[in-house]
Order: C-alpha cells, then structure tokens, then sequence
C-alpha cells in the first residue's frame, strides 16, 4: 500500500490530477470511457444477437469484434490503473471499487464463455441458441450494466472509514 501512496504523490500524479490541464485527468477519463464503451457495446451486440436481435446477421461476423475488445479492453485497464493511481487513498478504501472490478471479471470471464461456447463453433449458424447461451448473454448484459454502474457510484459513493 505504501507503494502505490507514494506513486499517488509522484510529480506525475500530481499533475494528472492538479495540473486542470485537459490532458491530465479529463483525458485519462474520456480514454477509460471510450475504451469501457467500446468493450460493452461490442459484448452488447453480441449478447444481443443471441439473445434475437438481428437473426440474419450471421454469428461467424462476430469473431471479427474480439481483437477490438481486447484492444479497448487494454485501453480501459491502462487509463483504469492510471485513475486509481491518481486517487488511490480514496478508491481502495471504496468497497465499490472492488465490486466494480468483481463485475468486470465476471463480464471477462462471461464473455469468453460465450466465444467458445458459441462463437469458435464453425457450425454456430446452423446450430440453434441454447437457453444456457441465452442466460449468458443475459447476464454478460447485466454484468456490463453492473460494471458500468459501479464505476459512476465510486464518485458518488466515499470510502468507508477504516479500510486500510
């Protein structure tokens, strides 16, 4: 903990977060939101396929996506790390930021469920969508939400006395 107080206190830090300049923390910010709604609305679209929207577009399209979730993804966990550095005091002691990141995993975890299960499949077109399939792009759905949610509580909701 002591670590990553004195990177929280490092020049660098400081300026991200002090400086008012918008290319300090306003565009660490906008890097993490574009990166995180990248992530989901992508997952979305292929939750959403499964679960009916759009029955015509063929489920083999959808691999195409996962490169560019992964390279949001690398975004969104870079600009993350940086936000949290910036205020570290303050997000470890959130009990929200570790619910935030429990739904992210669980989100990560979901949706390579749903390539292998589905998407890796060659015959996925032609195979009908299982309910399993279908409660996973259900939840990877709310899971995102959830995730998403979370991240705007943390500056709503303060940290908890105590938690060190």
């Amino acid at each position: 903990m002591d670590f990553i107080i004195q990177l929280q206190n490092s020049e660098v830090m400081n300026w991200v977060r002090e400086s008012g300049s918008l290319f300090g923390y306003p565009a660490i910010l906008f890097l993490h939101t574009i990166g995180l709604a990248t992530v989901a609305g992508l997952n979305g679209a292929v939750d959403l396929r499964l679960l009916g929207v759009a029955p015509r577009v063929p489920l083999s399209s959808f691999t195409r996506f996962f490169p560019l979730i992964w390279a949001a993804f690398g975004v969104t966990a870079f600009s993350g790390v940086t936000l949290l550095i910036a205020d570290a005091e303050t997000k470890l002691r959130s009990p929200v930021f570790y619910i935030k990141l429990v739904f992210i995993i669980l989100a990560l975890v979901n949706l390579q469920l749903l390539k292998k299960r589905v998407l890796a499949n060659p015959d996925a077109d032609a195979s009908p969508i299982t309910n399993q399939v279908r409660m996973l792009a259900l939840s990877s759905l709310v899971l995102w939400v959830a995730a998403t949610t979370a991240g705007r509580l943390m500056a709503y909701i303060g940290p908890v006395a105590g938690i060190d």
